[in-house]
């Protein structure tokens, strides 16, 4: 099946967005003009329109004109950087759920080792009170279980989301090692029903974790 005339328009105006012909911020050619660019008629630009703005690519203000979004331009890491935290902390409870989910059905013992190395170093670090290698194990920890999913996909989007993790971590008001060493019980379970293939029991170690900001 061929593209609809509206969509070839739709990727063209989306490409040259991207291509920076059409900047953040600044209006885009009237319908006539795009009509005589794109040699199409008047129903087909505002169906490209129409497709452009649902997706929030542009912003139709009646009266004034069509304009790029200016939020277009933003990689994904700033959009979390503004997001709050229930925000966040639901966008890591939905990849943390299926990490785990995965990691108890598929995990090897290269992934158990990991893990394990991964908990050591984060219980090496709360005993010598040294704060930020207990952000790094603990970040290290489940990014492992993230391997262990066997899911590549979701492995990467969730170390790039440990980037977000991070400046939680930094921005929190909890000095020391405090916050880590009342977690790492928790920690410690949730790796032995994963390495037991304990589905219920991981998610509910998981559900506490995260619950209480850990």
């Amino acid at each position: 099946m061929s593209e609809k005339l509206s969509d070839q328009v739709t990727n063209k105006i989306r490409h040259e967005i991207a291509q920076n012909k059409y900047k953040a911020g600044e209006k885009i050619p009237s319908e006539p003009e795009l009509m005589k660019l794109y040699g199409v008629g008047r129903s087909t630009i505002r169906e490209a329109i129409k497709t452009l703005a649902m997706t929030g690519t542009v912003k139709v203000q009646q009266g004034s004109g069509t304009f790029v979004n200016t939020r277009i331009h933003e990689s994904i890491d700033q959009r979390l950087r503004r997001a709050d935290f229930d925000e966040i902390n639901a966008v890591r409870k939905l990849l943390e759920d299926e990490m785990v989910k995965l990691a108890t059905k598929n995990h090897t013992e290269k992934d158990l080792e990991e893990m394990k190395q991964c908990l050591e170093n984060r219980r090496l670090a709360i005993l010598t009170e040294q704060r930020q290698a207990c952000v790094d194990a603990d970040i290290a920890f489940h990014i492992a279980i993230a391997r262990a999913s066997s899911n590549k996909a979701l492995a990467d989007l969730y170390q790039s989301f440990t980037t977000i993790i991070r400046d939680f971590f930094s921005k929190r008001e909890v000095r020391g090692v405090s916050h880590f060493a009342m977690s790492h019980h928790l920690h410690e379970q949730l790796f032995e029903a994963i390495k037991s293939k304990k589905e219920k029991p991981a998610q509910q170690v998981l559900d506490k974790i995260i619950e209480n900001n850990y």
